[in-house]
């Protein structure tokens, strides 16, 4: 690995600088390497490291593992699974990942220690320069933002964490993959739509004679310590190694989560949970740790002249289950593709593709999520509509192949024509609308 010193004597410019080597970003570095295109990726932590998450791969993001040749050595470090069982209101059902003519049939959990390294050093591998525990602090060249669209940059100022030195790097285009809390997207004119669900995570491992069970769980009516259930859910991820990863997750919708102690709601769906799994001071293997996830696109804008903003720093996560990684290395791969034509064409606007493109894999969808966190909600539609639907296994397994994004765009089963369905209504109901149902909400509360 160069040093920073060697680094930042380098005459030319980068083709591409990118701040954030987690799921996104070292997707973005490894297409642009593979490519040919010359690559910084700047990390201000060092590999391995803890990352709060709940460590599950689903399909989607098993087939980006495999398009980027890194399943072997996942499938050595994590556990394979081959679906989700679920918990609520009284009744549970077990349900595989769907057939898929793109998707693998299951998924790995695998600790975001053993993971992210993986890819940073695969990109590294085709020639990306990686940089570890240096701090992406400034913006080099830094050029105002528009009215839609994020501010340029020249690359960016460095410090090394271990030594205290500074350098510049500099790249033509600027990739930001920092994270949900980007400091440098928002100094480029990033902001979160306030309106859109945001989600907040707690996660604890614990050790566990079920630790390499075929099944994640979820369980879909968690409840605070008066017993009143709150618009989330909690789930315990086995991960074949001695370990689970148990976790609760809350979707704020309106003010939703309001008063709600995070902390003491983990404590609670573990004592609920405590019995099955063998969860209890002993087998616990630390404080549990966490996060807020905004979501559905909810962090924008996405491009400006040089520069564009990937994964969570794009607010890419998925309403429907919380998942991010998936749309981490997609939104990468998706940034990696347009910056190439850009490269290639010697024509910055081509960056403007990466919007369209983000908007046609995901707009539709996540409009019909929001919707979705939007009804559920309220807690009465939610009991209801868990405590019936998980004694209808045909009606889970298409929910599953929607919630998860594993519909077939060549395939009219029920889950394609379902989720068709949710996308016209989403169209056709302004989010305005749903802002008058939330208000017409608290004003009956």
């Amino acid at each position: 690995m160069p040093t920073l010193q060697e680094v930042a004597a380098r005459l030319d410019p980068f083709d591409v600088v990118i701040v954030g080597a987690g799921p996104s970003g070292s997707a973005c570095a490894y297409w642009l390497a593979h490519a040919g295109w010359s690559v910084c990726l700047i990390e201000k932590k060092t590999f391995p490291r803890e990352k709060t998450c709940g460590d599950g791969l689903t399909p989607r993001s098993v087939h980006q593992i495999v398009e980027m040749g890194l399943e072997d050595v996942v499938a050595q470090h994590g556990h394979r699974y081959q679906g989700l069982r679920s918990f609520g209101f009284g009744a549970s059902l077990e349900m595989k990942w769907p057939e898929h003519p793109i998707f693998p049939n299951y998924g790995y959990t695998i600790t975001r220690f053993n993971l992210d390294g993986l890819v940073a050093e695969r990109a590294q591998s085709f020639g990306a320069t990686l940089l570890t525990g240096v701090e992406a602090v400034d913006l080099i060249d830094a050029t105002p933002a528009r009215p839609g669209a994020l501010g340029g940059a020249a690359g960016v100022v460095v410090k090394e964490k271990s030594t205290g030195t500074s350098a510049e790097i500099r790249g033509r285009y600027l990739v930001v993959g920092d994270g949900q809390n980007s400091r440098l997207g928002r100094a480029l004119g990033t902001a979160r739509n306030r309106e859109w669900p945001m989600g907040m995570a707690l996660r604890g491992y614990y050790t566990s004679d079920r630790h390499d069970e075929p099944w994640i769980d979820s369980h879909l009516d968690i409840r605070d310590p008066r017993g009143e259930v709150v618009p989330g859910y909690g789930w315990i991820f086995p991960l074949g190694d001695g370990r689970v990863n148990v976790g609760v997750g809350l979707l704020s919708t309106g003010g939703a989560w309001k008063g709600v102690n995070t902390t003491k709601l983990q404590e609670y769906f573990v004592a609920q949970t405590a019995e099955a799994w063998g969860l209890n001071d002993e087998t616990c293997l630390g404080p549990a740790t966490g996060g807020r996830l905004p979501m559905g696109l909810a962090i924008g804008p996405r491009v400006g002249p040089t520069t564009l903003t990937i994964g969570d720093a794009a607010g890419t996560v998925n309403p429907f289950n919380g998942e991010g990684i998936a749309y981490g290395y997609e939104s990468g791969r998706l940034a990696a593709g347009v910056l190439g034509e850009a490269l290639s064409s010697g024509d910055a606007s081509a960056l403007a593709l990466y919007d369209e493109r983000m908007d046609a894999a995901y707009g539709d969808y996540y409009k019909v999520a929001r919707a979705f966190v939007r009804l559920i909600s309220e807690p009465k539609i939610l009991s209801v509509c868990v405590g019936a639907g998980l004694r209808i296994k045909p009606l889970m397994n298409e929910l599953l192949a929607i919630m998860a994004n594993l519909m077939s765009n060549d395939n009219r089963g029920p889950a394609e024509v379902g989720y068709r369905a949710m996308v016209r209504l989403a169209q056709a109901v302004p989010d305005e609308a749903y802002r008058m149902l939330l208000g017409n909400r608290s004003s009956r509360a």
